[in-house]
């Protein structure tokens, strides 16, 4: 039986999608994403980082640091996970840079997604993860949001992710994929990827008054 990183390595995001649209009607993909990593594909359970508005008083800034919610969000394994960091509405400020996402590598994770931005992508694309965000930033953002909670349900650009929710992104986008189902989804995604190739096949050899008999994608 094919492990899920070698099924993963047979697929992109759309026929992830795909497969996910014959199980499930809600929206699962993330799209217009960008990458200090382009080229590599983002596979792994999530563990995740929620922001919060960042106020002094009411979320005290040495207490509610990205060290301890990191160490928190990876306390029951780390290697292999992604990290997702979601901005709550912030998606124009930094949630993380080169220092404080070292630990993310230190740790051996297979990455990071987030709706936000992240500064620092020439020390970030030096490192071995594969990272998608929304775009990079100049400026700190601490003084804008804050990491307020560790492995709870968030919501990035509409679609909703779950502590264990297995990510897969490439240059395309991203999508979430229920950790239960990751399997069949997977295999679903290969048959797709043999369907299109099929079609291909067939619209070579095909006449004005073929009749492909199937939808295409």
């Amino acid at each position: 039986m094919s492990s899920l990183s070698e099924l993963a390595r047979r697929v992109r995001t759309a026929d992830v999608v795909d497969a996910m649209g014959r199980l499930h009607q809600h929206r699962c993909d993330l799209l217009d994403l960008v990458s200090p990593t382009p080229g590599r594909v983002l596979f792994g359970p999530a563990v995740t980082i929620s922001y919060f508005p960042a106020c002094r008083t009411a979320l005290p800034p040495e207490h509610y640091t990205f060290k301890r919610l990191f160490y928190e969000a990876i306390a029951d394994g780390a290697e292999g996970r992604v990290l997702v960091l979601a901005s709550n509405g912030y998606t124009d400020t930094s949630l993380g840079g080169g220092t404080k996402l070292s630990r993310v590598q230190s740790h051996r994770l297979a990455g990071i997604l987030t709706d936000g931005r992240l500064r620092d992508f020439a020390e970030l694309q030096h490192s071995d993860l594969a990272i998608y965000c929304r775009g990079e930033a100049t400026r700190w953002g601490g003084d804008v949001v804050v990491p307020y909670e560790a492995n709870r349900s968030v919501v990035l650009a509409g679609v909703g992710i779950h502590p264990g929710d297995y990510i897969f992104a490439d240059s395309s986008g991203a999508v979430a994929i229920p950790a239960n189902e990751v399997r069949t989804v997977l295999q679903g995604a290969c048959e797709v990827v043999v369907e299109d190739a099929q079609s291909i096949a067939a619209i070579r050899n095909e006449t004005p008054s073929t009749s492909s008999g199937k939808t295409e994608r």
